[in-house]
């Protein structure tokens, strides 16, 4: 019977009997051809609808205005010290916390040659130093970012000194680095010569910003004020030494008085810098009293070269300086040869050194040297710069642990009776500079014990670092931190957003539709079968 129908719809679309198996397959083919047409009649609107809804819902359902983070924003400090210059990038987010940039390093290059100020005399020598650490920060500070990110270049000791002896090529030097940083993408902001209050000032925003004594990152995802006391601050650099810490007491100097708004704080600073006071300076000055004291003679005697070391030179490397033109003997001739012999004495050597210092003039109720006002050290201070060279060659040498004035007086008092020999053999990666670490502990000895008045109390309290994490310590990062307070924020991007809830009613509502679309085309399907089953 089932063989006669289908004769019988062969028979109806042309087909004979011999030809059975051939109409077959073509009739399953007009039937599969049929079906999918029916299908894409079935999607297609229900794709649509599905587009149409949820456009629908897009348009009204409420949505959040959801904050973006801004860009990082990029700084750059030179720092043209007196010995050489040091390159700084510095980032933060675009948006600062109560006006002042989260300052984070970004990056660091340290310039081949020697200071900015030992190019006087050279024509575009300053200039041409700088371009390896310029071409640096090209390829460290994104693109986009290079027309935005400002350049600051600020001088210390080196050129207040240059400046002090030869004002016009301080400012031709000044003038020939702006015009060497113009030439780059950057904004940059100016070259300038720091005041030793504000350098000393800077390091102690350093010191205090990567201790977060001034804001911190809470765990509740937040950036915080911590409460925290803030802590000292000592530098001693080439040409300088600073020396600077919060302090509640009245300061009777007002030179001596600086005020800084960071985080929404304000803060009330006592700071000192004392030039020619800086570790190449004092010796250069301690050689200059040896000559002064023994006569110009071809030969001096050095308490604080250890025995055995002997150096010639003229006399020009002594008394070149601001700094020892006061000590010049008379008559001078600045090619005159200096033999210097090395005796290894800590007395004389710390007796000496004494001389630098004045401990006897004061006009104020208290004062550290040189008629300069200082209250009372509080608290807690971190030195840095070649106060932690000078503090590590001590306790790697010796063996002594320096956390107190006795400890720091039996260390130095060791290395100054070392021979040169002995130091070589314990430190033999020093080699070109063992002869100086004897004068330069003295000096510290004297400038904290005599001339701060740290004493068995407040000495421990004395932290001696280089970094903190990764960033160096030194004035660049609070320079940056500071300026930042100047420089105008972005506001943070704005997109619209669903709200969870609203999330999660559109997906129900997407697999909700998906289910019963997908049901009906099976149900379709299935009917559809059952039919053609029929039919056969």
């Amino acid at each position: 019977m089932h063989g006669f129908a289908v004769i019988l719809i062969f028979a109806g679309t042309g087909c004979g009997t011999s030809n059975w198996l051939v109409c077959r397959s073509m009739c399953q083919k007009r039937q599969g051809s049929l079906m999918c047409t029916q299908y894409r009649q079935v999607i297609a609107p229900a794709v649509f609808l599905l587009l149409g809804i949820a456009g629908i819902l897009l348009v009204v359902i409420p949505s959040d205005d959801v904050k973006e983070p801004p860009q990082f924003m990029y700084g750059v400090v030179l720092d043209a010290g007196s010995s050489h210059t040091a390159m700084y990038i510095y980032k933060w987010p675009a948006d600062k916390q109560n006006g002042t940039g989260i300052v984070t390093q970004h990056s660091e290059c340290h310039v081949k040659g020697g200071g900015v100020s030992s190019y006087a005399g050279e024509r575009g020598g300053a200039g041409r130093s700088l371009e390896l650490c310029l071409e640096q920060a090209l390829k460290d500070i994104p693109k986009s970012r290079h027309r935005l990110t400002p350049v600051y270049l600020g001088a210390t000791a080196g050129m207040r000194l240059l400046n002090i002896s030869n004002p016009t090529e301080s400012e031709k030097i000044l003038k020939e680095l702006g015009s060497k940083l113009h030439t780059y993408p950057f904004d940059f902001r100016g070259a300038t010569i720091l005041s030793g209050q504000e350098e000393g000032a800077y390091g102690w925003v350093t010191v205090n910003y990567l201790l977060e004594n001034f804001i911190k990152y809470g765990f509740v995802g937040h950036w915080l004020s911590p409460g925290r006391d803030t802590v000292g601050a000592l530098d001693f650099g080439g040409a300088s030494t600073q020396i600077t810490f919060e302090t509640a007491d009245m300061v009777e100097d007002k030179s001596n008085v600086m005020e800084l708004h960071l985080y929404g704080r304000d803060y009330h600073l006592y700071t000192q810098s004392f030039l020619c006071y800086g570790r190449d300076q004092v010796l250069r000055r301690l050689l200059a009293h040896l000559v002064k004291t023994q006569g110009t003679g071809p030969h001096v005697s050095h308490p604080c070269y250890p025995a055995g070391f002997n150096v010639s030179m003229k006399l020009d490397k002594v008394f070149d300086s601001p700094c020892t033109a006061d000590q010049r003997p008379t008559p001078y001739s600045p090619q005159d040869p200096l033999t210097v012999i090395g005796t290894g004495h800590y007395q004389h050597c710390l007796g000496n050194m004494s001389k630098i210092f004045s401990f006897d003039r004061c006009s104020f109720s208290k004062c550290s040297f040189d008629g300069v006002f200082q209250p009372n050290v509080t608290g807690s201070f971190m030195a840095f710069s070649a106060f932690f060279y000078t503090h590590v060659f001590l306790q790697s040498t010796t063996g002594i642990t320096v956390t107190s004035p006795t400890l720091l007086e039996g260390a130095t008092r060791t290395v100054c009776n070392m021979s040169y020999q002995e130091m070589l053999e314990k430190a033999p990666d020093q080699k070109g500079r063992l002869q100086d670490y004897c004068a330069a502990s003295v000096f510290i000895q004297v400038l904290m014990l005599q001339g701060y008045g740290f004493d068995e109390l407040s000495f421990p309290r004395i932290s001696f670092q280089r970094k903190a994490g990764d960033t160096s310590i030194g004035w660049a990062l609070g320079y940056m931190l500071s300026l930042s307070s100047l420089l105008p924020g972005e506001s943070m991007g704005l997109r619209k957003a669903l709200r969870p809830e609203a999330w999660a009613g559109l997906i129900f509502l997407f697999i909700f539709l998906i289910l019963i679309v997908s049901g009906y085309l099976l149900l379709k399907t299935c009917q559809k079968k059952k039919g053609s089953d029929g039919i056969i």
